[in-house]
């Protein structure tokens, strides 16, 4: 708990309850997040989400979510338009942090912030695309199907070696959120990649979309986009992927926003090329 400016400014954990808060000022940001993110986010780590008050009133907010004890992820960071320029963020932002003690911090920038974030010590890694609109139909492919609870270990094991830390918490509720659909490809008993699309406060999001190659990719994305019944969606596609590039443009998506994936130090090596779609803005 701090203050700044005001001893009526009080920065304090957040609760699930405080989700619908956070969650409409990010949808303002056109961030279109999901409609059943928090329990999801919460999941990983309850601790890691924070919120700043003005009296009664909230104000900012942001996550800092740790996964395990080398790698922590930031996002969520807000404040209302109006309160902008008065200190209020900065104050929030250096509560969150201490949260990841001397964790690796991984966050996705919008291009507004991101010298704000390189004077805080993260460093570019690379761009990100989000790609929208209505998606191409394509054919369904052989080999890919509705994931199963039988799935749920290989998922996981799969999400592991995509991601530079394990989160069997998070992906536990991820994977059964209420309107998520889950899509896996298979060669014989060999997973070979993964996808999930959720409704959105616009349309819908695909994320993660984890495969072996470009064709895994392609299968599991008719198949999501399938699921979209001719619906706006969107996926943020790593900008080094550029076959993730080409798919989301050979399916008939445009650009439309783009971040900045930056890291405070090392993380542990992960499967970049498979990450034709990343998971989350907020958690990574």
């Amino acid at each position: 708990m701090t203050s700044a400016g005001s001893d009526e400014f009080v920065v304090a954990r957040a609760t699930l309850d405080d989700w619908p808060v956070i969650s409409g000022w990010a949808a303002d940001e056109g961030w279109n997040p999901g409609l059943s993110d928090g329990p999801a986010f919460f999941a990983q780590d309850p601790e890691g989400f924070f919120i700043g008050r003005l009296g009664e009133a909230p104000v900012s907010a942001i996550s800092v979510v740790n996964y395990g004890p080398d790698y922590a992820f930031l996002g969520c960071y807000l404040v209302r338009p109006d309160l902008r320029g008065r200190g209020l963020g900065p104050t929030t932002w250096k509560t969150a942090l201490a949260h990841a003690g001397d964790r690796t911090i991984g966050l996705d920038g919008v291009v507004a912030q991101q010298g704000n974030y390189r004077r805080s010590g993260f460093a570019f890694a690379h761009r990100a695309v989000r790609f929208s609109g209505i998606a191409l139909a394509d054919e369904a492919a052989p080999g890919v199907r509705p994931a199963e609870n039988a799935d749920l270990d290989a998922i996981g094991e799969y999400d592991s070696a995509c991601y530079p830390a394990d989160r069997p918490r998070f992906l536990e509720h991820w994977l059964t959120a209420h309107g998520n659909r889950v899509f896996v490809r298979l060669e014989g008993d060999r997973l070979t990649g993964y996808g999930v699309i959720r409704p959105a406060r616009d349309g819908l999001r695909v994320g993660p979309l984890f495969a072996d190659t470009a064709e895994d990719a392609g299968s599991l994305f008719a198949a999501l986009a399938a699921k979209a019944a001719g619906r706006p969606l969107a996926i943020d596609v790593p900008e080094p992927n550029t076959a993730g590039v080409a798919l989301a443009e050979r399916s008939g998506l445009t650009p439309s926003f783009e971040t900045a994936r930056m890291y405070t130090g090392p993380v542990r090596s992960f499967a970049g090329e498979r990450v034709f779609g990343v998971t989350t803005l907020e958690l990574g």
